[in-house]
């Protein structure tokens, strides 16, 4: 199972916190995140993190074909609601392309802390074997 991370500036550092909270978590799962995010993650963390593009350079493109390809499970992508990026297009696309490949998503770090204590339960394990809970 993939988890992929991605955080606007502003949130950057909420993604740290979060990810040192749930490094126990997180440590079973690929980890790929866009270039800061995952630079700074990995730093305070010590996990493993598949790098991308900084953001601005593309790398939210990035994980957003490994969407497309059904190679990330879940998306924890702390945005920064305030102050809108020139990306903004950009980020509602990847969160369509969640819709449509039925990837569970976290905008903030409340859905974000439901998540992650959903997959220690097991609760989303069905993505992996291929087949919906329904």
């Amino acid at each position: 199972m993939t988890i992929a991370l991605i955080a606007h500036d502003a949130k950057k550092e909420l993604m740290v916190q979060f990810c040192t909270a749930y490094c126990g978590i997180l440590s079973k799962y690929n980890i790929c995140a866009t270039g800061t995010t995952g630079k700074l993650v990995s730093e305070a963390t010590g996990l493993e993190i598949t790098r991308y593009l900084g953001g601005m350079q593309g790398g939210g493109q990035q994980i957003g074909a490994r969407i497309s390809c059904n190679e990330i499970d879940v998306l924890l992508f702390f945005r920064d609601p305030i102050n809108p990026k020139a990306s903004e297009p950009n980020d509602i696309n990847l969160l369509r392309l969640c819709d449509v490949h039925n990837v569970p998503v976290a905008t903030n770090i409340a859905t974000a802390e439901a998540l992650i204590l959903a997959l220690e339960r097991g609760d989303l394990d069905w993505r992996e074997v291929g087949s919906s809970p329904l």
